[in-house]
This record gives C-alpha cells, structure tokens and sequence, in this order.
C-alpha cells in the first residue's frame, strides 16, 4: 500500500478538527457560518459525521470530524472513505487518544483491495505531528500484506505464491528460509503436511516453509500459522456456498507472515521463527480418505474422521517442529472452525491458553490496540471426544462433545510445545463492511499480538 500517513509536507495541509458531540456545540456557537452549514448538513459531531468547510473561493478550508459522545480510536478509520483526496493534518488530538494510534488507525481505514480493479485515483493523507510515522507505516504495511493475500484467489495466491512472500520477507530483513516440497515432506519428517497437500496439482505441490531471524541468543518465539490455500473439504466435499470464501483459509499462513514481518522490521530483542505449512485440500485419486490412519511428525497416528478437518493436520506437524526449536513462546494463527464463529462471530476470534499470565498479557495489549480477543477455556473433560479406536487421536471429535473450537484446540495441545502456547482460531474476514471496515479480509489480532511480544521480550 502507498504511505497515506506523512511525518511532513511542503504544501498546505487541510486541518482536521475531531471533535466530541459537546465541543462540537461549543466549537459552532464561536462560527456562525459553520453553525448554519451543519444545521443544513444535521451535523451534530455523531461519531464519523464529516463536515466540509469552504473558504470564501469554495476550497475546502476546514474539516469538522465527529467523535460521538467520547473519542474512540476506531473513529479515525472510517475517516479516509469520508475525505475527498488531497492533504489533511490534525489539528489536535483528542483528549486521551494519541497521535500514533490515529496514524494507525487512518491507515488502516485506507486500505482497499484493488488488484483486480482500475486505480481510483489518489487518496487523501494526513499529516500527523508528534507521532512515530515510520512504525504506524510498518504495521499498516503489514496489515495490508495479510489482508492482500487473503483477498486474493486461490488461482493467484497457492503454495508458490506464499512460498515467494516469505522468500521477500526474509531477504528484506534478514533472516534465512527453508522449504520442504512435495516428496520432500516424507523424507524430512512432515507426513500431515504430505498427506493433506498431495492430491493437489504437482504445480501447486505442498511444502512447509520456515523463515528463521534474530540473534540466536535471544529467546525464541515461534508463529505458526496454517496455509490452506483453497479447501475443497477433500472427499468429504464442501457445497459450493461452504467453499466460495474458502480462499481465505490460508489467513492463518497471511497472519503469521504479517505478524514476523512487524516484529523483524522493528529488530524486536527475540529469535524469530515463522513456521507455515502450505497446502491446497483438493481431491483426486491421491486424496486422503475418511479413514486412513496417518503419521505425524510427532510419531502420534492420527484417524481421519473428516477430510474437512485438515488445518489441524497440517498445523500438528507444524507445532511439532515448533517444540523442536524449544520456544520461549509459541503462538498459532489458524482459520480453523466454524463454531469459533458461531461462539462469537467474525469480528471477535477466540484464544484458547492454559497460561493465565499470558493471557492476560494478550487481553491488556488487545485493549490497547483496539484489536479485540476473547479468551474461551481448553475444556479438558472434552479431550475424551478425540480418542481413537484404530490410532492414537482423530481428527474430528465425538458429537457429545459439541464444541467444535474448543475440541480443535485441545486436538493442538497434544501435539503444542511445552511452556507457553496460545492458538487463535481467526476468521480473517469482515462478511459485511462497516465504516473504516470494509467487506473482505480483515488483519486480526496481529496488532495486539505484536504488542504484546514488544512488551514482554523488552
């Protein structure tokens, strides 16, 4: 994406005033022609109201930006879709919100996915004082990365694909990748990985993919994140309204891939591994089946009740590679369930650790970076439900159990590194857009994972 943020401009900047629904009364009584242009507009200061003042030329000289009763950060994202384009500076911060968190949030509420579309022309930018730009560039930059590659289909975005993004990453920050493809798998301990991936296309072959960075004397953190790149749902089929979003199922890969991005462009104090199994679950003869036993990395033999439940496959191996590396601190990112979503739907992901320290360390970063997590429990009665009568786990648990995310989670614990672990099960999609939210993918928990890991290796 383009810097819509500027730490400086020659030219004349339009400023901005956010304004409360009270300083919005107090700031019109001092201003009699913009009290009558927002009795004619009905502009109250109501949270995302915009109000354009002219000059006496008709250029616009002044803009009024509502923030309803109290500023809220999330305001500001709506604003770019608001302005017409040109350049704009903050007059002042609202009281209680910074300058860096509005930098932010203005870029994020600018990002739009037009890959596929002719450009728009340009876009308005602000001008804000007082704030770290280049960070606020780097974190909407990677933002924007997990949201490009979740938007983009699965005929543009496959094992390749992902494979040349983490090759750029590393190569732009230094760190060193390796990849394991196809065949390879089996040689080099991944069978999961191997066995969901290998009916696809040799030209779209699975591999693993590991980008390692840092000072190897720090502590290591380890993201993994799962890359399917389209989920037909294998033998046992998706219908076809299951598998029309079914490109994003790569958004935990895109999300772990963001998240190592922000923490290498800002030299965080760790060791840094970003482990990301790619595969596309299609079907044909060399499809697994409902059924079939299969090896992990692990040596755990897993039954495979539902070729649909493939992403947990796939990140056993991974999470098994990640124990290898002895983490400080694990963290995996998946698209994983539909009952995550019917728990707490698209805009709230849950986080499922036994760790109650980091726990709270992700809920307090979350709040501050108004990225919103909701911690659900890993219900240990309910591991009953992934007992096997031919192999040592299944895939997909018992029906009594009922509760599909929380099953999915403890069927990672078992294969997770010992110490401290999290599993996010995102959903990486706005199914209806907002404003400063628009309808497709959406980077989730990244920006308060990554505050996190910056806080607690500081």
């Amino acid at each position: 994406m383009s810097d819509v943020i500027l730490d400086t401009f020659d030219g004349v900047a339009t400023p901005i005033h956010a304004l409360t629904e009270a300083e919005t009364a107090k700031a019109l009584e001092a201003d009699a022609f913009a009290a009558a242009l927002a009795r004619t507009a009905e502009f109250k200061g109501k949270s995302g109201q915009l109000l354009l003042v002219p000059d006496a030329a008709g250029a616009v000289a002044r803009v009024l930006f509502g923030l309803g009763e109290t500023p809220k950060v999330d305001a500001f994202r709506a604003l770019p879709a608001k302005l017409p384009a040109g350049v704009y500076r903050l007059a002042e911060a609202p009281a209680g919100v910074s300058p860096d968190r509005i930098a932010l949030a203005f870029a994020l509420g600018s990002y739009r996915f037009d890959r596929y579309k002719k450009k728009d022309g340009e876009r308005p930018r602000l001008l804000v004082e007082g704030c770290d730009v280049a960070e606020a560039r780097q974190v909407a930059h990677a933002c924007a990365l997990a949201r490009d590659m979740v938007n983009t289909p699965a005929n543009d975005m496959g094992p390749r694909q992902i494979e040349t993004i983490a090759r750029e990453i590393a190569e732009q920050h230094g760190g060193q990748v390796t990849v394991i493809e196809g065949e390879g798998l089996l040689e080099a301990g991944y069978p999961a990985v191997h066995a969901v991936g290998r009916a696809a296309d040799p030209a779209r072959a699975p591999r693993f993919i590991e980008i390692m960075w840092g000072d190897a004397a720090k502590p290591l953190v380890a993201i993994v994140g799962k890359g399917v790149v389209f989920d037909t749902g294998g033998l046992d089929i998706k219908p076809s309204a299951g598998m029309r979003l079914m490109k994003k199922d790569m958004g935990g890969a895109a999300h772990a891939l963001a998240l190592g991005r922000m923490i290498m462009a800002a030299g965080l104090p760790v060791r840094l591994a970003v482990l990301v199994p790619t595969v596309e679950n299609a079907i044909s003869g060399d499809a697994m089946r409902p059924g079939d036993v299969i090896a992990s990395r692990q040596g755990v033999s897993i039954e495979v009740g539902n070729t649909d439940a493939e992403g947990r496959l796939i990140l056993a191996d991974a999470l098994t590679r990640a124990a290898e590396l002895e983490p400080a601190l694990t963290i995996d990112m998946a698209t994983l369930t539909g009952a995550a979503r019917i728990a707490l739907g698209p805009q709230l992901p849950p986080f499922f650790t036994d760790d109650d320290e980091l726990a709270a360390q992700i809920e307090a970063a979350a709040t501050a970076e108004s990225d919103p997590l909701w911690r659900m429990p890993l219900w240990k009665p309910y591991a009953d439900a992934l007992d096997s009568d031919v192999a040592e786990i299944k895939n997909d648990p018992d029906g009594w159990a009922q509760a599909g995310a929380v099953t999915a989670a403890l069927f990672l614990q078992r294969f997770a590194p010992k110490g401290p672990w999290v599993h996010l099960d995102i959903f990486a999609w706005n199914p209806k857009g907002r404003p400063g939210f628009p309808a497709g993918a959406e980077a989730q928990a990244i920006r308060g994972l990554y505050r996190m890991i910056r806080e607690r290796f500081a």
